[in-house]
This record gives structure tokens, sequence and C-alpha cells, in this order.
């Protein structure tokens, strides 16, 4: 016997596996053949026309309908719930959502009697109450039927709830949506595919139930027997036509699952959709009062005309420990090395961490106990989370539309920030539809637009190339200058820090290890991390009377030592390496041999990476002219020197 081959290029199935895997594909689909061989195909219209046939399947589509609209009404903030909260009980809940599935139908149907039938738990008090009388009721027919289905929603649109990044809820409430607009606007329509997944095998099921409804809701033509219930019937006076309901079911089912194929775990569709459609806030939400009108900067150069200002006060306990004041209109860039602490400290200041709580006053307001669409404060995280569902436009005119500006105007200044940013020629497509460097654009005109009083920036200028970068830099720096608020942009990119903001913030597993100038930074800095990221080559170790004890041994010679005894870091620049091919003589104090192991290109200079037992990692930087002149290579053997004058050493 040959094996099977997968579809694609993968592995062979082997036959040990192959044999069994398609004596289940014979179990389960011989039955269905037996239900087309025995159908009596000439007959099958007859059959399915008789008037207690088509007065089943109209009860049974009532009944289904029926029990559809209440598992979507019960269901989908109960998977909600279980998706998106942590309480108490909750692996008990989620075990009593899987019970109707894995229990007899008929004992759901007896359970279904003792809590709602006329001596139950509840069926007195409703009938004395209300007057209702659930058993052999259509109404009951109804319960039974949601009783069984309704789990087949909930487990499908939590799984797809769970595989929707929270992000683009948390993005949509820092633009100023409530969190009941947050799910009729973002939530909803990103899991749209598995609520419809969820939805039609509901349905499906709740069709085709027959033991919890014959139990609980008895056989009554007319009032209680479904299309299941007749085929029931039927089997004991007319076997052909209780085939050809039977086939009809069946039909019923597999167009259903057809349709659904692939989408049962229901994840959130981000596919692109046609450009020129939108998708704007349809849902409800509470629309709070926006600080400006309009939410569009009138100055020339898009900046804050309105004469407000929010000077910031943050004092930030728990992974982040520090303690941050800054003047309206001040920028400033947080940089460390990954895991520092920098986008801690955004969610801490956005109220969307446990790791972090910070207590945050803007302006003359404490907004510490307020929810983080009550904030004002914006933030563009790393992706830009634009949402799939929405065009460019509408992702821009998102925060307005929360704020309570009207449609017509919101769409208008949203245009105008898109423009400002380049993309204005991309309103109308999706995300799916741009580059990343595009996407990234509308995210910050998205936050610009909102008028935040803070505005937390996460490497919002990663995904431009250097071209558009230099664009957006300047953009930003000029509404920068006009704002009114405080921003706080994390960076890795020093030309950033330097051309965007007016101080430094660095940090380091949650500490602040200098808060000063760019200038000041760029001349000493406090953490190897960022002179690195300077350029430079950052030497720890311990002061000496004459210079640093490096903490890889070996010692370094300054002219100006700070007090012996001191953790110490030496910075050393690039340009102020000499590398030779020979032991140099004459005034460097500072000598070591050493092998050249990468040689990169930087601007129209060459950094050349020397390692050696002597010293830790250096980076010279010459021409290329030097480098041809000294024959390097990688491999070759080198000496490097650096005079006392040119390292600087400073106490961390």
């Amino acid at each position: 016997m040959r094996r099977l081959r997968s579809r694609t290029t993968g592995p062979r199935a082997p036959i040990a596996l192959a044999i069994p895997a398609l004596l289940a594909i014979a179990f389960l689909l011989l039955p269905l053949l037996g239900v087309l061989a025995r159908t009596s195909w000439h007959d099958l219209g007859t059959h399915l026309t008789r008037p207690e046939t088509t007065g089943a399947l109209k009860l049974s589509l009532i009944v289904s309908a029926w029990a559809l609209g209440l598992s979507v009404v019960l269901g989908v903030p109960l998977a909600w719930l279980l998706a998106r909260v942590d309480f108490p009980g909750k692996a008990f809940v989620r075990s009593l959502v899987l019970l109707p599935m894995v229990l007899p139908p008929t004992v759901g149907g007896v359970a279904l009697l003792l809590a709602f039938g006329r001596r139950g738990l509840l069926g007195p008090w409703l009938e004395d109450t209300f007057g209702l009388t659930l058993p052999f009721h259509t109404s009951g027919a109804v319960l039974a039927a949601t009783f069984v289905a309704m789990p087949f929603l909930v487990i499908s649109l939590e799984g797809a709830l769970g595989g929707l990044r929270p992000r683009y809820e948390e993005t949509a409430a820092s633009l100023g949506a409530s969190p009941v607009r947050v799910f009729f606007t973002v939530t909803l329509p990103m899991v749209a595919p598995g609520l419809a997944a969820g939805a039609a095998l509901t349905w499906a099921r709740a069709l085709g139930e027959f033991g919890a409804t014959i139990t609980f809701a008895g056989n009554l033509p007319g009032t209680t027997q479904t299309l299941p219930l007749q085929v029931y019937l039927l089997l004991q006076d007319d076997a052909e036509a209780a085939t050809s309901v039977s086939l009809l079911l069946l039909a019923i089912a597999m167009v259903v699952l057809v349709a659904l194929r692939g989408r049962w775990t229901g994840t959130p569709n981000t596919a692109a959709a046609r450009p020129g459609t939108t998708a704007e806030d349809p849902g409800p939400g509470q629309a709070r009062d926006a600080r400006p009108a309009a939410g569009e900067p009138s100055g020339p150069d898009g900046g804050d005309s309105t004469g407000e200002s929010w000077p910031l006060h943050a004092a930030v306990t728990g992974f982040d420990r520090l303690t941050l004041d800054a003047d309206a209109g001040t920028t400033i860039a947080v940089v460390g090395p990954n895991g520092a602490g920098k986008t801690t400290l955004l969610r801490a200041l956005l109220g969307l961490t446990p790791r972090a709580h910070a207590e945050l006053r803007l302006g003359d307001t404490d907004v510490t106990a307020l929810p983080p669409h009550r904030r004002g404060v914006a933030w563009v995280p790393q992706d830009g989370a634009l949402f799939p569902h929405m065009n460019a436009l509408a992702n821009t005119a998102y925060g307005l539309r929360a704020h309570g500006v009207p449609r017509a105007e919101a769409r208008d200044s949203a245009q105008r920030w898109l423009d400002r940013l380049g993309v204005g020629h991309l309103a109308h497509r999706r995300p799916a539809e741009i580059s990343g460097g595009q996407a990234q654009r509308v995210a910050l005109a998205r936050a610009l637009a909102a008028r935040p009083r803070l505005l937390l920036l996460d490497e919002p200028l990663a995904a431009l190339d250097q071209t558009t970068r230099a664009q957006v830099r300047h953009t930003l720096r000029r509404h920068l200058d006009g704002f009114g608020g405080v921003c706080l942009i994390v960076t890795h990119d020093p030309v950033e820090a330097v051309a965007l903001a007016d101080r430094v913030l660095v940090l380091e597993d949650g500490r602040a290890l200098q808060d000063a100038p760019p200038a000041e930074v760029t001349r000493h800095p406090r953490s190897p991390w960022v002179a690195r990221m300077l350029g430079r080559n950052a030497w720890p170790g311990t002061a000496t009377a004459d210079g640093l004890r490096l903490a890889g041994g070996g010692t370094l010679i300054a002219a100006d030592p700070v007090p012996p005894g001191t953790d110490s870091l030496a910075i050393i620049a690039p340009e102020a390496v000499a590398v030779h091919r020979d032991r140099p003589t004459g005034s460097p104090r500072n000598v070591w041999p050493g092998t050249v192991r990468e040689i990169t290109t930087s601007g129209s200079r060459l950094r050349v990476l020397i390692t050696s037992d002597e010293a830790p990692d250096l980076v010279a930087e010459i021409t290329p002219q030097a480098v041809t002149e000294l024959r390097l290579a990688e491999g070759a053997d080198v000496w490097t020197s650096v005079k006392a004058t040119e390292a600087t050493v400073v106490a961390l």
C-alpha cells in the first residue's frame, strides 16, 4: 500500500496512522451514505411538503431563531467575561458552559423540568407572578434549545476574544472611548468571524435539538413538535418519510458546516476590505466633553493654539520607581535597554498595568483614580494598533468621535491630520492595504487628532525609512512646539532623542538613571547602554587614583578621574581611538593589542570592532583611506591607543 501524501510537500502519512484514519472516515461517512441510499427520491417532494412537515419545519425555524437570539443576548457578555476578566470561580463557570455539550440531552431536559417545571425551583414563582408556564409550550422548546445550543456560541466567541490582542481595545480607550463604545466599535467588529461561526453552530444545534425538548416541552403538534421530533414519530409509521425529513436536516447541517470551514476558532479577521468603505463607530457609547470642540489645532503648524497647558506630575511605584515632573510643552525621550521598564512606564501612566501604579496629575487635575478613557492620555503603541475593520480616515476620526465631535467635523479634521503627515491619499484604505510605515503615520495622526493632555509615543517612527522618518520627525516637532501638554517618546534612535526631546530619561531595571537635556546625556551618559546607543565606547569599572579599574580586567588611565572607589563609567568616542599595525610609541598612555573582528560603514567613515584579551571590546572610527593604508581586514592583528585626555570617567 502506498503511503498517503499530504496536500502540501510535507511528510507522508505513515501506514500505521493512515489505515485508522481511513477507517474513521469510513465510519463517519457510511451513515450519511445510508441516508442517501435509502432516500425515496421520487417521493422526496411529497414527503417534505406535507402539512405536518412544513408546520414542524416552521416551528423549528421559529424555535431555533429565538434560541439564537437568546444565546447572543446572554452568551456574548458571558464569552467576554470569560475571555477578559479574572474572577473567583472562573473555572467553575467555564465548566457550567461546557456541561450542556457533554450532558445527555434527556438529562438536560429533566434538569430543566426540575428547575422551570410547575413543581420545579422557579416554575411555581413564574406561574404565580407572570402566569408563565414553560413546559409543554413553545417557550419551553425555546428554553430547551437555548440550554443545549448556547455553549457553542460562548466557546467559539471566547476563543475569538482570546485571539484578539487587548492592545486594540486599550488604544481605543486611550483615545477617549468608553468601555461600552470600545466593545461595540472595536471588539465586536474584530471578532465578527468568531461570532458568526458561533451563531451559525448555535442555530444549527438548536434546529436539531431533540432530547431536551421532548423531555421538557413535550411533543405537541403545532406547539412543541419540531422537525427532529417529527422524524422520531415518522420512524414508527412511515420510514421513507422519516428518511426524507432526516435528509433535509442533514442538508441544512452540511450547508452550515461547509460555510464555516476553517472558522471554528473564530480568530479575528484582519484581512483587507474594499477600499472606500468605512466602519465608523456604529455602536453606542458615552461621549465625554471634548476639550477642543473639533479636536483640530488652528495654528499654522498644527500646534495647540487654545492657550491651555497641562504640566505633568507623576509618581510611579511598582516595577518602575520614579518621580516625573515636567512643564507644559516638554518632550521627554525615554531610553534604555529591553526590559528597562519603558513600556511599563507608559502603561502605568495610562492605568493599564498592574505591574506599576502611577499617581498622575495633569495640570490642576488629579487623574489617578480615573479610568483610561477619561484621563486625556493618548497612546501610540509600537505596532500602531490600527483598527483593521476601519479605514485610515475612520481610524483617525475615532478619538474625535469618542469625544463627541460630530461625524462630518471629525472626518474633516481627520483628513487634515492625514494630509499633514503625508498619508491623506490613503484615507479610504484599510490598514492591511498600506505599508507598515504608512500605518505608523496614520496611528500618529490618530493620536494627535485626539488632542490629549499627555501624549505617549512608543517608538512611533521605528517603521519608517530614513527619508520619511525625517519628514515625519519635522512635522511632529512642529506640533510638539505648540503642544500644551507633555509628550513622552520611547525611542532607541539617538537622532530622535536629540531632535525631538527637551529631556532624556534613562531607565534601567525600572529605575531612572539619568534625567537631563540631550546635550548633557550625550556628553556624560550614565548608562553603558545609552553610551553605546550614542555610538560611544562604554566601559564600567571602579575609579582609581589615576583612572579606572575595568570590570572585565585591565585599567584605563584618565586625565580627570573621579574619587577612588566610586562605581564609574568610562566613555571613549570611537574617533578618539587610534589604530596601529605595530605597538605605538609616544604620548598615548592607554595601549592594548587586539584583533579586528568586524568592519562596518558609518556614513563616510568606517567603524572597526577590535577585541582584546587586555581590555573590553573597542570600536574605532577611521577613514576608508586609513583602512587601506593599514591593510585592515577581519582577523588582522592590530594595536589600539587612547589618550588619557580623550577618556571621560563619569560616576554612576
